[in-house]
Formats: C-alpha cells, sequence, structure tokens
C-alpha cells in the first residue's frame, strides 16, 4: 500500500530570512530520507512571479504562485519571516490568500516574523503564539487580541503552530515529524542535523533587550554607566541619591519618572547583565561571579538570573561560554 505524502508549502516574501525557509526544508527532507518514502512533498511559494530575492541577497526560485498554481491540497501552510516584516506595507494579495488557504490547511503557522502576516489576516486572534523576542512586543502591542509568548521557542495552539526567531523553524519543524512520523524517526532527524530533539530553555537565555541601558537625563545616564561598571558596590537608593546630591525619596521618585523602572531594579537587571559577561567569557566559580557582580551569595545570583534570562547560571556558561585553549 502507497503510503501518503504529506503537502508542506512555506510561503516566501521579499526578503524573506532564508533559514526560515532553508532550515524547516531541511529537516523535512531529511524526514523523508529516514522515513525512507516521500512522507513530505515540499514546495516554496511566493507571492509573485520572479526569484525571491532574500535578505542575504540569496535568490530563491519559488515552485508556486500564489493565487494562481497551488491546487494541491495542503497539509502544513507555514510563513517564513523577514527581518522587515513588523515594517512591511500590507500586501493586497498575500492577506486574503492567507485567509482563504490558511483554515483549509491542515495545520498553518510561522517562523519567526512570519507572524505578522497571520495576525494580519486575522489568523491569530484569541491564539497563543510566539515570534523572535525582538518582534514579540511589537506584534502584542499592534494586534492585542493575539497572546504572544516572548520566551517560547515553538507553540502548539490547535492546529495553529508558530515557532521564534530564525533557527527555531528548525525545532518547530522538527516538532511536526515526531507528530507525523513518532519519536523515533524524530529523534534520527535531529542525530543526523546536529540539532537538540528538545532545545532546552527559551528564547530569553538568547535575548538582550533585558539588559540594563542608560537612560533620562545625562546625570541618571552617568549614574547608570557609574553602576554598570562598578556592579559589586552597595548601590543602594540611599547611596545612589547621595551620589547625585538628592534626598532618597526625590531620586527614587525621579529615577522612576524617567527610566521607567525603580532604582533596585535597575541595578538587578545591570548586575545581571556583568554576570552573563562572567559566564561567557571566564571560568569563576558561581560564588565569585555572584561576588563580583554584587550579589549576596551563588543562590540569590541564580534566582535572579533566571528571572531575567529563562535560565540557571550553570546552563548558560554551559551553552554560551568560550572554551579556553590550552
Amino acid at each position: 500500500m502507497r503510503k501518503k505524502s504529506r503537502t508542506v508549502v512555506i510561503l516566501a516574501l521579499q526578503g524573506v530570512q532564508l533559514l526560515d525557509v532553508s532550515g524547516p526544508l531541511d529537516v523535512f527532507a531529511e524526514a523523508n530520507n529516514q522515513a525512507g518514502y516521500a512522507a513530505y512533498k515540499l514546495l516554496v511559494a511566493a507571492a509573485g512571479p520572479g526569484p525571491i530575492i532574500s535578505s542575504s541577497g540569496v535568490r530563491l526560485i519559488p515552485d508556486r504562485i500564489i493565487d494562481r498554481d497551488i491546487d494541491e491540497t495542503i497539509d502544513t501552510l507555514l510563513v517564513a519571516g523577514c527581518p522587515n516584516a513588523s515594517e512591511a506595507p500590507l500586501d493586497a494579495v498575500v492577506t486574503p490568500w492567507l485567509q482563504k488557504r490558511a483554515p483549509k490547511a491542515r495545520r498553518f503557522g510561522s517562523v519567526c516574523t512570519g507572524a505578522f502576516y497571520l495576525a494580519e489576516a486575522g489568523l491569530l486572534d484569541g491564539r497563543r503564539v510566539t515570534t523572535h523576542w525582538a518582534a514579540a512586543e511589537k506584534l502584542s502591542k499592534r494586534y492585542p487580541m493575539v497572546c504572544v509568548d516572548p520566551d517560547a521557542i515553538q507553540i502548539s495552539d490547535g492546529r495553529l503552530r508558530t515557532a521564534a526567531g530564525v533557527t527555531a523553524g528548525l525545532d518547530l519543524a522538527l516538532a511536526l515529524v515526531e507528530e507525523d512520523l513518532g519519536r523515533e524517526i524524530g529523534m534520527k532527524v535531529a542525530s543526523q542535523l546536529v540539532m537538540f530533539f528538545k532545545r532546552p530553555g527559551g528564547q530569553m537565555q538568547f535575548s538582550r533587550k533585558g539588559e540594563a541601558v542608560p537612560a533620562g537625563r545625562a546625570a541618571l545616564q552617568e549614574l547608570q554607566r557609574w553602576v554598570a561598571a562598578n556592579p559589586a558596590l552597595d548601590h543602594s537608593v540611599t547611596n545612589l541619591a547621595k551620589r547625585m546630591d538628592l534626598s532618597p525619596r526625590h531620586f527614587a521618585r525621579l529615577f522612576r519618572s524617567e527610566v521607567g523602572i525603580t532604582p533596585a531594579s535597575w541595578v538587578e537587571e545591570a548586575r545581571v547583565s556583568a554576570a552573563r559577561g562572567l559566564l561567557e567569557t571566564g571560568n569563576e566559580a558561581p560564588k565569585q561571579v555572584a561576588s563580583n557582580c554584587g550579589f549576596a551569595d551563588a543562590d540569590t545570583l541564580r534566582r535572579a538570573f533566571v528571572r531575567h534570562v529563562g535560565v540557571t547560571p550553570a546552563e548558560y556558561r554551559k551553552r554560551f561560554a568560550h572554551l579556553a585553549t590550552a
């Protein structure tokens, strides 16, 4: 008996991030190899004729043009992201096509900022989704009916599947392979492509968005730069206020008004940023990292680190530290 082949269509628009397309395609193609038959028929679709010029300048030749020659029943429809997707003008062809074809597919979704195109088509309202951490806030504000999780690597919500930034498209495709062909095939694909079968942690460990950045008037920014350069010192409100020759109450009000958070919160962010730097480039013990960055002990560092980064200092070091060479 002939085994069923599922048609996977990846919609790639002008300026597409190449890995948002090639990553999932390689996962599905390797699944075909591991399954021993064409479990997936893979198609790249474009909004119009001619090559698709990716963000890196590489040109893709589409297999199909939407609203013209996709006659196949689409099993899985994915929209690839573009670095400028959140700024791109609305497309009079793409939006109605997605509204028409996505509901008819067995499942549909997006990679990275491809979520903006689905949201514009009204396909994400009331759904839990993810996108690249740097675009999550913009997606949430522009489409308030969408529940955006900025930390998730990939999310399944009914027939909807969404993935975080860029390489997370591989994680999403692998999850779909496991869903269709089973855990054993999925693990073989992951092994062959040298990737995590289930990636540990979320997006927050890659994000630099939460790092402490000087803000407010010049005097406040100078104070913040001094704190960042000396994270181990006592940065109580009283001491910081004294450095600016202000009363603690006035300083705290001024800081929150101009920076947007309390002095204590900003100091914690600055200390976590300093700890990230030490974990990435050094080999100090957690207790020493904590001391150098102004935390009372390693446990206090750990709690603050998990709160801001989403993983423990030990896990972060394993993934991001530079290996020392003899």
